[in-house]
């Protein structure tokens, strides 16, 4: 491709936002950071020394090759509906617009049919290569390793093939400039001497064991023998969980308290499986999903007989519990009789099926979970005292979630490799912007909830993609703060606020005085905004101020 220009890049503009009341700063979906090229030299300088040259390489190689693989997501993204070249030269758009380097581009040949790519791009005014020289003078061997990372990084997801960007000329050995070509790592002859640095290092690699090592043995001192289904490191959750590894080593019975949703079955069964008792059953009733009537037969079993419909003695949860652990959630839903019953058990361990006049010994280690308050329901007589008593003789409280915000990226984490095992999708993760919302949210249904929105997240986003606000939330997402945007000229521009803006009493009397529909207006309005995307829907239905389903019910109504 011949004569390559670069398109307006004001829709690059728009996704870079600052929001100074919240001290964020946005790219599209991912959070950015301003940091002091001074900052960056020290941190290359010290990597250097630390770690010496070609460790310190590769370190770096890597960090611009994620920066530019996160990159490459928004070329299709935000020019999906152009050419190929406007859709590529995202990448170096970015890379100005990031502040990294002024690219020109010299050669751009990509055919998508024959999978085959070449580039070649001068770098003016470098970052790397300026602080580089400004640390150790110049050099004998190109020093932009960052951004050599991020050109192939950002060319590989782009393609869908190593693209293996190299610096043949470089301003930090005396050039006027940076010089760099890319091509498939297959078609350099020293690729074996390059593709290296794009991997992890045996030595660094080992690093990073040891210090999962550490982190491994810290995380088992903390929460010692963690199950997989409880997943945590909040201060509420540790004290909870620590609570529950001390009624392990006992045959105490537990009460977990807690709002509807925070996980009290899975503390209950963490609580089984960390006892002498994890190779005995376990079994979890719902008291609250009970029929008053079969109360008492599905817990204490019932004889032949006993009623109409008996046609055969059966036992009941608690004898099929029995050397092991009986998980009785919504315990305050009991009826009073029930009650009665239930506290007998307790005292005497032993039952009394219904209809019979045997009594049966059994061992049990009973666990309830409540999510009412028993005090106030033994105040209203609705839950017997003396059981209240025996049930409250080591309470344990889950914290609800919006409580646990530090556990959210954890659990988000774990969520989304499950559903996307379960929905055969693959999903590259959850972006920065998604996750913020995620963690400002009340989640009045606290893990449950978490649990659906991800869930819908992973099955409405991409393939290959992220997943985005607009696929977490049903209707409008939470609104984003008031953000600022660069103009045409490097300037921070006028404040945006999620509110619509006013159109403005002129513009509103001229549409009056033409006699134009709303319905007009606004299938006019969709269809240029599409217009102006490229056919980008999710770029649309940013510049119209609303999420991407939106924008494509409005397109599918009938009088649209």
């Amino acid at each position: 491709m011949k004569d390559i220009r670069y398109p307006e890049n004001s829709d690059l503009r728009q996704l870079l936002r600052f929001s100074a009341k919240e001290g964020l700063i946005w790219l599209g979906e991912h959070r950015m950071v301003l940091l002091h090229t001074a900052a960056l030299s020290e941190l290359r300088k010290e990597l250097i020394a630390s770690v010496g040259s070609e460790q310190a390489r590769r370190i770096l190689t890597r960090m611009g090759f994620a920066s530019g693989l996160r990159d490459a997501e928004l070329a299709r993204k935000i020019r999906g509906g152009g050419s190929l070249a406007d859709m590529f030269v995202v990448g170096p758009q970015l890379h100005m617009l990031e502040g990294c380097v002024e690219v020109e581009p010299v050669r751009l040949d990509i055919d998508e049919d024959a999978r085959s790519f070449y580039g070649e791009f001068l770098w003016h005014q470098s970052w790397e290569a300026e602080v580089h020289v400004q640390q150790f003078g110049e050099v004998d061997h190109p020093v932009c390793w960052m951004m050599i990372g991020y050109a192939s990084g950002y060319t590989t997801a782009f393609t869908g093939r190593f693209i293996l960007f190299r610096e043949v000329e470089c301003a930090a050995m005396g050039a006027g400039q940076c010089r760099i070509v890319g091509k498939p790592a297959e078609e350099w002859p020293d690729a074996d001497e390059l593709i290296p640095y794009f991997e992890p290092d045996s030595i660094v690699g080992r690093l990073l064991e040891l210090r999962e090592e550490v982190e491994a043995m810290r995380r088992s001192i903390v929460c010692p023998a963690a199950m997989p289904s409880l997943i945590g490191a909040s201060s509420g959750f540790r004290q909870a969980y620590e609570l529950v590894t001390k009624a392990a080593a006992t045959n105490v019975s537990v009460l977990l308290l807690g709002e509807t949703g925070v996980g009290k079955e899975r503390f209950a069964r963490a609580l089984h499986e960390l006892s002498a008792r994890k190779d005995a059953p376990f079994v979890a009733v719902n008291c609250a999903a009970l029929p008053d009537e079969l109360i008492e037969s599905e817990l204490f079993g019932v004889e032949r007989g006993a009623f109409t419909g008996a046609d055969a003695s059966r036992a009941g949860k608690f004898e099929r519990a029995d050397g092991g652990t009986l998980f009785l959630d919504e315990v305050g839903e009991l009826p009073l009789p029930a009650q009665a019953k239930l506290l007998r058990v307790l005292q005497e361990g032993e039952i009394e099926r219904l209809g019979d006049e045997r009594t049966r010994k059994i061992n049990v280690r009973l666990v309830a979970a409540t999510n009412v308050d028993l005090q106030q329901a033994v105040a209203d007589g609705r839950f017997r005292r003396d059981l209240f008593y025996r049930l409250n003789v080591y309470p344990v409280t889950i914290p609800p979630l919006r409580e646990r915000v530090a556990d959210i990226p954890l659990l988000v984490e774990t969520m989304v490799d499950r559903f996307r095992s379960l929905h055969d999708k693959r999903i590259a993760g959850v972006t920065d912007r998604a996750m913020t919302a995620l963690k400002t949210q009340r989640w009045p249904g606290n893990v449950r909830e978490l649990e659906n929105v991800i869930e819908r997240g992973v099955i409405l986003a991409p393939q290959n993609g992220w997943i985005e606000v607009e696929h977490l939330f049903v209707g409008a997402p939470p609104a984003p703060p008031a953000h600022t945007c660069i103009d045409g000229s490097g300037k921070l521009g006028q404040t945006l606020t999620p509110r619509a803006p006013s159109v403005g009493p002129d513009l509103t009397d001229a549409m009056l005085d033409a006699g134009i529909s709303l319905e007009v207006l606004e299938h006019d309005l969709l269809e240029r905004a599409v217009q102006r995307a490229h056919g980008n829907l999710a770029a649309a239905a940013r510049m119209l101020g609303m999420t991407r389903p939106q924008l494509n019910y409005r397109l599918k109504k009938p009088n649209a």
